[in-house]
């Protein structure tokens, strides 16, 4: 049989099981073609960015979580794409199960001494009590009144949002350090995205 697409805007020749006499309608699978990719999640469709408020004096040579002063960025035109994360004591609780982008920036200031040895660390849980250093961003001050910068990512895969979540951590060397913080701008932050289903 000849297959032919008629000006009607349907296809004749072929035959599809349930549509009366062999006849594809065009306009009918395009409509379904539009329906499937509107039910279908794809791309992107969390995006959401934490900061610190407050400035933050380290304590030296202890590892320390974030516990406080965290609040979601809300200025000069900030986007949130979905639900976005919730935050108590510094952990991070996730929306939705998905494969998360995280990422962590640190920014410090030294004002008296050298601090070679700063460090942000990313910890995840996938049980809600254990937590292990998924990620470390490594960065300096070679002298007093010194400021900069240092960040972590990780990828994360959420199977279950009461038990996989996620806190930031620092350890300094030097004994007059603090995280430089605004609640306008973001400068020690973190962001989160969901890429993807699990």
């Amino acid at each position: 049989m000849a297959i032919a697409i008629n000006g009607s805007g349907t296809v004749t020749g072929i035959s599809v099981g349930g549509l009366p006499d062999g006849i594809v309608d065009t306009d009918m699978l395009a409509a379904n073609a539009v329906t499937a990719a509107k039910t279908t999640v794809a791309g992107i469709t969390m995006a959401d960015q934490w900061r610190l408020n407050t400035d933050l004096q380290l304590t030296q040579t202890t590892a320390v979580n974030i516990t406080a002063n965290w609040e979601r960025a809300d200025t000069y035109g900030f986007g949130q794409l979905g639900t976005g994360m919730t935050e108590s004591s510094g952990i991070f609780t996730f929306p939705s199960t998905g494969i998360y982008l995280i990422r962590f920036q640190g920014s410090t200031y030294t004002g008296s001494g050298a601090s070679v040895q700063n460090r942000i660390r990313i910890t995840t849980t996938t049980d809600n009590s254990n937590y292990n250093t998924v990620s470390t961003g490594f960065f300096s001050h070679y002298g007093s009144t010194v400021s900069s910068s240092g960040s972590a990512e990780t990828q994360f895969d959420v199977t279950n949002t009461s038990t996989h979540k996620v806190r930031f951590q620092y350890y300094t060397q030097g004994s007059d350090v603090k995280f430089i913080t605004d609640t306008t701008r973001n400068i020690t932050f973190a962001t989160f995205i969901r890429l993807g289903d699990t």
